[in-house]
């Protein structure tokens, strides 16, 4: 009899974080398990990157209040719920207010925690051998879904952002285990959380090779310039540091490199960033695509891919640039040196404009060294498929 499994996320607009879901739903085994996938809402560029094997359980309704204005979800009738992300919301800022934080995950975390207890079951009449709580706050896997196992997941690097420590802790202790995507995502998690080491195990991301490759074959509209193309995919937050490469490709440009930097994706920070482009004088060499339903084409039309964050857990969009054989670049992130080893596939570049201008730069005029970078990636397996056996034994073997 197959075993099942219940994968608990929040959507399937475009991101790292959802382009690992796919390629984990694609490589558990059909035939050993029946896997259904709860979205809290049926939105975004991926839902028809859902694997056909995968049972995607219905909407409910309550579910998708979360991501909405409170004033719709008021009109709609959800007085209750939307009080309580109300007190959630207020709750959040006070305690920000309180310990000086500008910028927190605890908005995020209240907004689930507040209003756990007024949310139905998930499949009341369903037992499950695993859940799994793909994205934080893990409030609703923890007590909304019946299962023998639960485990849930760390993407972030928690060196980096701000959150209520004892709040957390009480989330992440209602689960049997915790799986992080790297070594350093683990270690950073740990150090605010070190009562959980015991929980904590190693699952890195796995990426759907197939799927990528075939999606890199069309074309890159609008990607045209006549020079060096450069390319990064992310959010447009503080996180990605985008509102820095006009700064950085301006550098480039004034050591003579004829650079066009295509930036894909979309976010809170995109007047921001276009106000960037403005000061720096590059409107013509630093280009916002948007959103890319299929980024790939782009990364694989680019001479080198860039990611310049300011953190990062693991970046998906490195290890798609990777998989597709392009060199890679990527600043001096407290997680870097777990992204990839530096100077063999990509390398490491300061965090600051001038010392990251520079040393792309460098690696610009040294051919020989981006196809070294091209032909070691191009050998290498990035797609982590063999990761889903660690969930299988932890099942079997607890």
């Amino acid at each position: 009899m197959k075993k099942r499994i219940l994968i608990f996320s929040h959507a399937m607009e475009l991101g790292g974080a959802e382009r690992s879901l796919i390629g984990l739903l694609d490589s558990i085994d059909a035939n050993a398990y029946d896997v259904d996938l709860f979205l809290m809402r049926h939105e975004g560029e991926m839902m028809g990157m859902i694997p056909p094997n995968v049972n995607l359980l219905p909407e409910v309704p309550a579910y998708t209040v979360l991501a909405r204005p409170m004033t719709v979800t008021l009109k709609e009738g959800h007085l209750l719920l939307t009080s309580a992300r109300l007190m959630g919301k207020v709750a959040a800022i006070r305690y920000n207010k309180r310990h000086g934080y500008q910028e927190s995950a605890v908005g995020l975390e209240y907004s689930h925690k507040y209003t756990c207890y007024l949310m139905p079951k998930i499949q009341q009449d369903s037992q499950y051998d695993l859940a799994i709580s793909f994205l934080t706050p893990h409030y609703f896997v923890a007590n909304k879904v019946r299962a023998a196992q639960k485990i849930a997941w760390i993407h972030t690097d928690y060196s980096q952002i701000h959150v209520n420590v004892e709040s957390e802790r009480k989330m992440w202790s209602a689960y049997d285990r915790i799986a992080s995507i790297s070594p350093a995502v683990m270690e950073s998690f740990l150090k605010i959380f070190p009562s959980l080491r015991d929980k904590v195990i190693s699952i890195e991301n796995i990426l759907p090779a197939k799927l990528l490759i075939r999606q890199a074959q069309e074309p890159p509209i609008g990607m045209d310039a006549d020079g060096i193309k450069l390319v990064s995919v992310g959010r447009y937050c503080t996180a990605k540091n985008f509102d820095n490469v006009p700064d950085i490709c301006a550098r480039l440009v004034a050591q003579g490199l004829n650079v066009f930097w295509y930036l894909i994706g979309f976010g809170p920070d995109e007047a921001l960033i276009r106000r960037k482009i403005e000061e720096a004088n590059m409107s013509s060499r630093v280009i916002l695509l948007g959103k890319k339903e299929n980024p790939y084409p782009y990364i694989k039309g680019c001479d080198l891919y860039v990611q310049p964050s300011r953190y990062e857990g693991k970046s998906v969009a490195v290890r798609e640039a990777q998989m597709l054989g392009k060199p890679v670049a990527i600043t001096a992130y407290a997680t870097s040196s777990s992204q990839l080893k530096n100077g063999a596939d990509g390398v490491i570049v300061p965090m600051d404009n001038a010392g990251c201008a520079l040393k792309i730069a460098d690696l610009l005029r040294n051919p020989e060294k981006l196809a070294q970078l091209s032909s070691i990636c191009a050998e290498r397996d990035y797609t982590n498929s063999a990761e889903v056996e660690k969930l299988y034994a932890w099942m079997e073997n607890g």
